[in-house]
């Protein structure tokens, strides 16, 4: 049996042994030597593949036919198109020929999208999590032809090496097994299912109740506290991920602890780490927007691909920066960001793309693709770009001088070796803020203002020299959920920032959610959509399609394979937290009530395709796939938020909104099953924690009332609402808690004053 491999951001082999890859994608053939069924996919990563020796299948019933008719084991891959470590073993193994006969023998190879697919993603990263103790991808999963898993890891080299066993290796091993032991194959993978299911399991213990707010407010403090870097920010050494479920939750707990000194270092952990990302490198200075992670302590190598779910959530929580600080470097920070999903990840129909890749071609005439190539720069490349002497500044500086200085270029290039395991950056400069923009003024003999100035004249012409360069891959792929995310991040900048583009950009993707992404037949949510042709938006379709029509020199003809295509993909729990969180966003800033009515529809639908009602809580997919051998409960908070996380706030907001106690009901529901988790280890549940304050504490609503309609969707929701009035015929305003509300006051003063805490 083999042991899983555990997988941290690099990737680390079956024996622990660092992984010495070497990377690089070679230029496409004009004439593709192979092509398999990913032909006929939309996604982006599958179609990637499509021309692998490989004979890979998508996720779907073809696949489980053939194992079960042919009565072989099942290769299970599994990644998404912006993941370099997913190159690196496409390069090596799923290009070869040789490997690729071993895999077309012995096994029924099927590549998933774990961005498509996350339901299966989940499952089989269960199995690789529990017998490892990490994960990561590319996942590489061996099963029984009744999708069992009983091996498994991540990334596998090509071939054996000093303490390593290669891809080709494990392979051969397994099929022997599998010849040989069949029998004991089939009853450890019984085995192995029945205990995930065990230990998968999350539901009601006893009579457990939602705990108590202020005991797992401060825990959660405390143990974010000491995990705390109070240098560089963030909370972990390395790899450092931005985690804004993190820095929520701390501006959470200054709100509810203003006055104390533990209110204070909440503040300053969630500023600082905010200050810290933004002037690193993983903060693209040129470009705009941020990569997903950082490889040292200091945010300062990135893993270059850009998320769009990164971008959502950041966009947000900086936009609370800025509300809280009243610091206008937050406020730039938050224009950056949308700068870059408008310019970079927007679809002409209005939806947001996926993201974009960390690899690229260095020159049009490159061979290989290089991680970061698009965005870093060798010195000499920058002082023959900035030339300029700079007027006023001590004699002899250019324009390179000072960026440089501001920016930590060096000559010999500015990233550490051991943080650069295949040399792709040598020589190269990642940009960080070197030092604050006082010091690089008075270095050079300048006024703060004229260096503000000198700076974004270089990071222009930085730009249009970097828009000469190869691009990075793009995935185009549309979901619903990341699409979720960054409509809250406009809604909630557009709120901030007074920017009524920004609303109007949010109100234009979920447009764009309800005619791509919605059924209004079924009433139910679709995971994704894809660029077609010529810009237009695509879905998978059922009906019959000639794939794989390949020329056959020996057989003198055309060999058609016909099948059904699939079906659009359902949404999962996460599609509908995220959107219905993003459709209370942009009512709460535009007041447009078809938003509310949308995201209280989809709240209904929610419940029935995904409540456990013995259990209690969300199951992140509905039951009618018979494939997905576990249904399961996500129980962390990660890059993004636990599904149920969110929807504890949501049904919060929604029973605000509707006047439907039972939502409340639900609520504390969901937070009793995890209330063990939330009083014994609240940090890996900081976005729950928030919203067990918000279960124990009444929430405000704040009624203007105004000239408009008085029969529309929400008065007849509430209607109590009718009985409120204006007062001496001006705009006037009612504080609300319980459906009770306050006297009516028609001055900002006034309506201050009662909103103090």
């Amino acid at each position: 049996m083999l042991a899983s491999l555990r997988c941290g951001r690099r990737c680390t082999f079956l024996t622990g042994i660092a992984a010495m890859s070497t990377v690089g994608t070679a230029g496409p053939p004009s004439v593709p030597r192979h092509t398999n069924r990913l032909i006929n996919e939309k996604s982006p990563y599958l179609l990637q593949h499509a021309h692998n020796p490989v004979d890979w299948y998508p996720w779907g019933q073809e696949a489980f036919d053939k194992a079960k008719t042919e009565n072989k084991l099942i290769f299970l891959s599994v990644g998404y198109s912006t993941c370099h470590w997913c190159h690196v073993m496409e390069e090596e193994s799923f290009k070869s020929k040789e490997i690729g006969d071993i895999m077309n023998e012995h096994f029924v190879c099927i590549k998933v999208d774990r961005e498509e697919r996350p339901d299966v993603d989940k499952v089989y990263m269960t199995f690789v999590q529990a017998t490892s103790g990490g994960g990561g991808w590319p996942m590489s999963v061996w099963l029984t032809p009744d999708l069992k898993p009983f091996a498994g890891g991540t990334y596998f080299p090509p071939e054996d090496g000093v303490n390593r066993v290669g891809f080709r290796t494990v392979l051969l091993r397994i099929a022997e097994q599998w010849k040989e032991n069949k029998d004991a194959l089939l009853e450890s993978s019984q085995r192995i299912l029945e205990a995930l299911r065990h230990t998968s399991e999350i539901r009601v213990q006893g009579q457990a109740s939602p705990p108590p707010a202020k005991e797992v407010m401060d825990t959660c403090f405390q143990q974010l506290s000491r995990s705390y870097d109070e240098e560089y920010g963030g909370f972990s050494k390395y790899p450092k991920f931005p985690m804004p479920v993190n820095l929520n939750f701390l501006f959470t707990y200054w709100a509810l602890h203003q006055t104390t000194p533990e209110g204070t270092r909440a503040l300053q952990m969630a500023l600082h780490t905010l200050k810290m990302m933004a002037h690193g490198g993983i903060h693209d200075h040129i470009g705009q927007g941020f990569h997903r992670y950082s490889v040292d302590q200091h945010w300062h190598v990135p893993h270059f691909e850009k998320m769009l779910y990164d971008q959502g959530q950041l966009a947000a929580i900086y936009s609370k920066a800025f509300q809280i600080s009243g610091d206008e470097f937050f406020a730039d920070v938050v224009r950056d960001i949308l700068l870059y999903v408008s310019r970079d990840l927007s679809d002409q129909a209005g939806g947001f793309y996926s993201a974009q890749d960390a690899d690229s071609y260095p020159t049009t005439t490159s061979r290989e693709k290089r991680e970061g190539a698009f965005c870093v720069w060798a010195a000499k490349e920058l002082r023959a770009l900035l030339p300029d002497p700079v007027e006023g500044a001590t004699e002899g500086t250019t324009l390179a001088d000072v960026f440089m200085h501001h920016y930590g270029v060096k000559e010999a290039g500015n990233v550490d070796p051991a943080r650069d395991p295949h040399q792709e950056l040598k020589g190269k400069n990642v940009l960080i803020v070197h030092c604050s923009p006082e010091l690089t003024a008075a270095k050079f003999g300048l006024e703060p203002g004229q260096l503000s100035t000198l700076l974004q004249e270089c990071q222009q012409r930085l730009s249009s020299a970097r828009a000469q360069r190869p691009q990075p891959h793009l995935d185009t792929k549309m979901l619903a959920a990341w699409n979720g995310l960054m409509i809250s991040g406009f809604a909630q900048a557009g709120a901030a920032l007074s920017e009524h583009g920004y609303v109007s950009r949010a109100a234009q993707a979920a447009a764009f959610l309800r005619t791509h992404l919605f059924d209004p037949d079924s009433g139910k949510l679709l995971r994704s959509c894809y660029q077609g042709m010529h810009n237009s938006v695509e879905q998978r379709t059922l009906g019959l399609n000639c794939v794989m029509a390949t020329a056959s020199a020996l057989l003198g003809g055309i060999s058609l394979v016909i099948r059904d295509h699939a079906l659009p993909i359902q949404g999962f729990l996460e599609d509908y937290v995220f959107v219905i969180q993003a459709l209370f966003d942009l009512y709460e800033v535009s007041l447009e009530q078809g938003w509310l009515e949308w995201a209280l529809h989809l709240q209904h639908m929610q419940d029935k395709l995904f409540w456990d009602p013995k259990g209690f809580a969300y199951f992140s997919t509905e039951a009618s796939d018979p494939s997905l051998l576990l249904r399961l409960k996500d129980d962390q908070d990660g890059v993004e938020p636990a599904p149920n996380s969110v929807a504890v706030t949501n049904l919060l907001r929604a029973a605000c909104y509707s006047g439907r106690m039972d939502w409340v009901e639900k609520a504390g529901k969901i937070l009793a099953v995890f209330s063990e988790r939330l009083q014994k280890i609240p940090i890996i549940l900081p976005e729950m924690v928030r919203a067990t304050a918000v279960f124990h504490r009444t929430l405000k609503q704040v009624l203007m009332v105004a000239d408009g309609d008085n029969a529309g969707f929400l008065y007849r929701q509430l209607p109590f609402l009718a009985s409120l009035e204006r007062k001496d015929g001006k705009a006037t305003a009612y504080v609300c808690s319980n459906f009770t509300c306050s006297l009516p006051v028609t001055s900002v003063q006034e309506l201050r004053g009662m909103l103090s805490p």
